[in-house]
């Protein structure tokens, strides 16, 4: 007798497809909390500063290490704390049941207050002209990115994990192709991890793989639009 191809059971609660071992759930979730999207700007950050450090020689006015580590905590401020902040009390007040926003209608404060934290960063940078274009347009890009989602956010739970590492990408091509930069090994490591977290909110239930593709197409496009509008 043929025996059947074991295959991981169907998610019975919802419907959105198999449910994977305890194990693997676990993994997915760590991976997603450690590629949570609002470290990206943080990450972003890091990188330029340690690969392309002459870049930012603006913000040496001082010393090298306190001027970096005052616009570390500037990035983290705006793009990690603030954001936090008005989930939690987003949560507090009852218009958030989860840190984890499961359903659209959540999202919705908390999107508007992310678009205006990420305006607040762009508008900064290029008002003060310190920071290179580049740089202020991987905000003009973040910016871009989330008020898009928040638009199809009404027909879809478009992936903010997706959004944000398709971002990184599309921010390395447009070092790429409007600095002529050559980043292709981070642009490699970027793709995979990429892949990895799509497959760990894959994992989780998470999202539908539409709404994967569709956050990859959104950090992706707005990066490059951001690029060519100030840069190129």
């Amino acid at each position: 007798m043929m025996h059947e191809q074991a295959l991981p059971e169907r998610n019975i609660h919802t419907g959105e497809g198999p449910v994977f071992p305890p194990a693997a759930r676990s993994l997915a979730q760590v991976i997603s909390y450690i590629t949570h999207p609002l470290f990206i700007p943080t990450l972003v950050t890091f990188l330029i500063i340690q690969s392309i450090p002459e870049y930012m020689v603006a913000f040496k006015p001082m010393s090298k290490k306190f001027a970096f580590d005052i616009l570390y905590f500037r990035v983290v401020a705006i793009t990690v704390f603030f954001p936090l902040l008005t989930v939690l009390l987003g949560k507090q007040l009852g218009f958030v049941s989860s840190v984890y926003m499961k359903t659209q209608r959540e999202r919705i404060i908390p999107y508007v207050a992310i678009i205006i934290y990420y305006f607040w960063a762009f508008y900064t940078f290029l008002q003060e002209g310190r920071a290179p274009r580049f740089y202020t347009a991987f905000f003009l890009g973040s910016f871009l990115a989330v008020s898009i989602s928040f638009i199809t956010n009404s027909f879809m739970k478009t992936s903010l994990h997706s959004i944000g590492w398709g971002g990184v990408i599309g921010f390395l091509l447009a070092l790429m192709w409007g600095m002529h930069m050559n980043v292709s090994f981070p642009l490699v490591i970027t793709f995979l991890v990429t892949g990895v977290v799509a497959t760990a909110r894959m994992v989780l239930n998470a999202h539908q793989p539409f709404e994967i593709y569709t956050g990859l197409f959104i950090g992706i496009i707005t990066q490059l639009a951001a690029c060519w509008f100030l840069v190129i």
